[in-house]
């Protein structure tokens, strides 16, 4: 029987992007170093990341701190829909407006987004053979991150929504043989000062 060990899977949303998203802001990158400063301690194997700028200059200015830790870019990793809840799903009051907003993304993000969802969960969730648990980050957009935490809660596939994250917030997941999936941190920001909380978040939802 092939031994298997916990993975540790580390998530963060990119730094703050400017308006046209084809780079970080300048605050997006001091998100993105102080980050890097906080997990310089710890063992990771590899930085995962989407394909998109803003995911890609947070994944190598975190790198800039964990030497040693390659950088990996993958669609899997990058921003779509990974669901498309059915209107029976989301409560009445709200179903026509969630609905909608969903229905303006760009239809590649719409139509391959699920697949791409599954894939995230072949490759970043789950423990990992051999018997020394393993250490990865991943570099993603708010979607991707909220549906890996709604997976690994075991929460309806609907739930991904409503989960959100803010820029260069901490989330780990650890996935331990014969246990459930533990959420050990949940968009945690204390590597950031004040001024660098909340990015990406509307205001009605600072706290």
């Amino acid at each position: 029987m092939t031994a298997t060990a916990a993975r540790y899977l580390y998530i963060t949303r990119h730094g703050q992007a400017s308006e046209d998203e084809s780079t970080l802001t300048e605050a997006g990158r001091r998100q993105a170093a102080l980050l890097g400063e906080r997990l310089s301690g710890t063992p990771i194997t590899a930085i995962h990341h989407g394909p998109l700028p803003r995911a890609e200059e947070t994944a190598r200015l975190i790198g800039a701190h964990l030497a040693g830790a390659p950088l990996v870019r993958s669609e899997p990793a990058g921003d779509y829909l990974p669901y498309l809840p059915r209107r029976e799903e989301l409560p009445p009051e709200s179903a026509d407006e969630t609905l909608a907003r969903l229905a303006g993304f760009p239809a590649a993000e719409r139509e391959q987004g699920p697949g791409l969802a599954r894939e995230a969960l072949a490759r970043f969730t789950g423990t990992v053979e051999g018997d020394e648990p393993r250490h990865e980050l991943l570099v993603t957009h708010n979607f991707l991150a909220a549906w890996l935490v709604r997976a690994a809660l075991e929460a309806p596939l609907h739930r991904w929504l409503g989960l959100n994250h803010t820029n260069a917030g901490l989330t780990v997941i650890r996935y331990a043989p014969g246990r459930a999936p533990s959420l050990l941190l949940y968009n945690d920001t204390g590597h950031l000062p004040a001024d660098l909380r909340w990015t990406g978040f509307p205001p009605e939802l600072h706290v």
